[in-house]
């Protein structure tokens, strides 16, 4: 059998054509033989088939020789946390993220909560799970009360209404929500904090019940932040569309919100809160590369000299940032598997993305949603200023188009048409992901989509708007001629 669902860096599918509970079940069986795991630890985001997957997952966990610990309804970052914290020999979470509602998917991480991608394992596990025969498949979840009923799982019911997982001895659950909570805000002050309003958009995903969390320990200390909750209700049918801020048009209940109530920024999540994004006291959407600014300026001021890792698509205002704290800039290729390892190596504090990752060193080098927006909101505090005055100090230095998106008809003919033109130009080229070719008071990234015929560009320059969007325009008409 083969499976499709297994990708370069997680696992992901479409429900019922390339992903249910049997190939869950492989996935699980597989994963534990193939890391000779004793002890597992599980998590599901709000999806309404993400239950029955994650029973399923268990179910070849435990025939692999593991004992599985169930957290429940989890973020993903609550699996990296767990994985660590309690020494577990490996961590899945159950999750589609930002995907379509036809869709669901894995994210697995090892001991110490290093990432598994094609690179280091995950295709030895796809190999694995693809040798299983369908018929012991089948034998196997019926023995743990898991009956294959293709409509019922599509709608969402779990077709395991009385599983007996427990019986094997191998499973339990358990929450390790109040271990999270405290760890998390260990990186704040909350001394720090003056009043604050923010809106927080958990987009009907799993970020609800982390922030009722943190909210009850804020309230107990008489931390003066007040939220304002939108969309806050887990609802695996996302009433409110897929929750993925990365989109503009999912960005305007948010906007609305802060402005309704004055607040003094507004955060929204992704479906497993894995990434965070942020909105000024005027509603405007902040884009992800300023953040990483912010962020490194908030570690250096707590521990300087340190290494901040930061991503190569855009990188002139962190690496600015970086270098006026005191701190050392070090550039990695895109990718979390990628930033993880080079943060291992060069013991970072902290490493971000422009695409709204944030990877932090105490939290075993593991991306969250719920950290960057507290050390932002102690910034607020500490800086005294706006959070629209804090970014555009930086956007004036050093004005960036955002990652733009072009559909092509041969990505690598397209490739050497730019480079053609420009790279005889350039002072400085950089292949570390994709293509940047770097002018005196310019520079732009130009990066292939590895699963479709796409184009990714980034431009940003010195303080002139001007030339970044004259440059943008010029090299859009060249990519779409």
């Amino acid at each position: 059998m083969q499976l499709s669902c297994f990708k370069a860096y997680d696992i992901r599918g479409q429900l019922g054509s390339q992903l249910d509970e049997s190939v869950a079940y492989r996935i699980g069986r597989a994963f534990a033989e193939h890391l000779q795991a004793q002890t597992v630890v599980v998590g599901g985001d709000v999806r309404l088939t993400s239950q029955p997957l994650k029973l399923a997952l268990s179910a070849g966990l435990i025939d692999g020789g593991a004992k599985v610990l169930d957290l429940g309804l989890t973020g993903t970052e609550e699996i990296y946390f767990a994985t660590s914290h309690l020494d577990m020999d490996g961590g899945i979470q159950v999750t589609a993220s930002h995907n379509p509602i036809d869709y669901n998917g894995m994210k697995l991480v090892r001991q110490q909560s290093r990432p598994i991608s094609g690179d280091t394992g995950l295709f030895d596990i796809q190999a694995l799970a693809e040798s299983y025969l369908q018929e012991d498949v089948e034998l196997a979840l019926s023995v743990y009360g898991q009956s294959l009923s293709e409509a019922s799982f599509l709608q969402g019911h779990p077709r395991v209404e009385q599983h007996n997982l427990e019986a094997s001895g191998h499973y339990r659950r358990q929450s390790n929500l109040q271990a999270f909570t405290q760890h998390i805000l260990r990186y704040v002050d909350l001394q720090h904090f003056k009043p604050l309003r923010l809106v927080v958009n958990a987009g009907n995903g799993a970020a609800g019940h982390a922030l009722d969390a943190i909210e009850a320990v804020l309230q107990k200390q008489h931390v003066p932040i007040q939220f304002i909750k939108i969309n806050h209700q887990e609802d695996g049918t996302f009433p409110n569309g897929i929750p993925n801020p990365l989109l503009p048009e999912c960005r305007h209940q948010t906007t609305d919100a802060v402005l309704a109530h004055n607040a003094d920024m507004g955060i929204a999540w992704d479906g497993d809160f894995d990434r965070c994004f942020l909105f000024d006291e005027k509603g405007q959407f902040v884009e992800g590369y300023y953040i990483v600014g912010l962020l490194a300026q908030a570690f250096l001021a707590k521990d300087p000299g340190a290494a901040i890792i930061f991503d190569p698509r855009v990188y002139w205002n962190t690496e600015d940032i970086i270098r006026h704290a005191g701190g050392r800039p070090v550039m990695s290729k895109t990718g979390h598997a990628f930033i993880k390892e080079r943060m291992r190596q060069e013991d970072a504090v902290y490493g971000g993305e422009m695409s709204a990752h944030h990877y932090f060193r105490d939290f075993a080098y593991c991306d969250s949603g719920m950290i960057p927006w507290l050390l932002v909101a102690e910034l607020l505090c500490t800086a005294g200023k706006s959070l629209s005055q804090l970014v555009a100090e930086r956007i004036r230095a050093f004005p960036s188009s955002g990652e733009i998106n072009s559909k092509v008809g041969d990505a690598d003919a397209t490739l050497d048409k730019i480079l053609a033109r420009y790279e005889p130009q350039a002072r400085r080229v950089d292949r570390t992901d994709g293509v940047g070719l770097e002018f005196d008071d310019w520079r732009f990234n130009l990066r292939k989509s590895n699963t479709e015929p796409v184009i990714r560009l980034n431009v940003e320059s010195r303080g002139n708007i001007a030339l970044m969007e004259e440059k943008t325009a010029e090299l859009l008409a060249l990519i779409r001629s």
